[in-house]
């Protein structure tokens, strides 16, 4: 497992479908998750500190979480079929509940608490992006860094949820 990180939430065109970006940690890979619209916005909503009027869903869990007195410790992206991606949500106890990854990742975000990835899925799904230190990076290196993100970028507005089926 791999800890990741969420870059952003963002829509990819021309389709408008809202897709959650991930990052390795302590890596290079990316991992793009197509997601519904709700989920995109419980995400965003978070990292961009806005505070709804009353819960979402995804706070409405969390406040039942508390009001049980549970901890949430940690999230898991355990697996991918057919472009889906399984996920579960693990407390104090070690007692792990199946869930969407996209739900996961708005309760993790909530409570909050580290989000992992298995290598398995990073193999099969996630992007790799080289990165360099601009200061230590020559000019060419720094040219073939932007170019590689300009790459990835471009996969992404070209990329449809159907490309990663097997």
């Amino acid at each position: 497992m791999q800890e990741i990180e969420v870059v952003g939430v963002r829509i990819e065109l021309p389709s408008n479908q809202p897709l959650v970006l991930l990052k390795e940690i302590n890596g290079e890979r990316h991992l793009p998750i197509w997601i519904g619209a709700p989920e995109a916005s419980a995400i965003a909503f978070v990292q961009q500190g806005i505070v709804p009027p009353r819960p979402m869903t995804h706070d409405l869990l969390v406040n039942l979480i508390r009001a049980l007195k549970r901890t949430v410790t940690q999230v898991r992206l355990i697996s991918v079929e057919d472009t889906v991606f399984h996920a579960e949500i693990v407390f104090e106890d070690g007692t792990a509940v199946n869930s969407r990854a996209s739900d996961a990742i708005a309760v993790a975000l909530r409570v909050p608490c580290p989000i992992y990835c298995a290598d398995a899925v990073l193999d099969e799904a996630g992007v790799r992006i080289a990165e360099t230190d601009e200061s230590e990076a020559s000019e060419e290196e720094q040219d073939n860094a932007e170019q590689e993100m300009r790459q990835f970028r471009e996969f992404l507005a070209d990329v449809e949820p159907e490309d990663f089926e097997h």
